[in-house]
């Protein structure tokens, strides 16, 4: 007599590939956490240039960020993302800092 898997038998590869699946998912969320991270990184670090670039030339650093957008060429989505430049002084490097809207609470 052949024996049978049961009704229980069919469940565990069901298990397994739900398990698979929900794997994916936290995975490719993780990515696109990493991927945000690395964008802010990205245009704070491009912001920063901007800032240095001009004060290598200008011998200044630009007093407002609309100045420092507009100086060095970077293009800001304000829709995505928000700027906190501080300048303290002409000679002192800002401090430039990037956030995404959908942190800001």
């Amino acid at each position: 007599m052949r024996k049978g898997r049961g009704p229980a038998g069919g469940l565990l590869p069901l298990l397994l590939a739900a398990a698979l699946g929900i794997g994916a998912l936290a995975g490719i969320g993780n990515a696109e956490r990493a991927g945000g991270a690395q964008r802010l990184a990205r245009l704070e670090e491009a912001l920063r240039r901007g800032a240095v670039s001009c004060y290598a030339r200008d011998g200044v650093y630009p007093p407002t960020l609309e100045d420092l957008l507009r100086r060095s060429g970077v293009l800001l989505d304000e829709t995505r993302y928000a700027v906190d430049y501080q300048i303290f002084a002409e000679n002192l490097m800002p401090e430039i800092t990037v956030l995404e809207r959908g942190d800001l609470g």
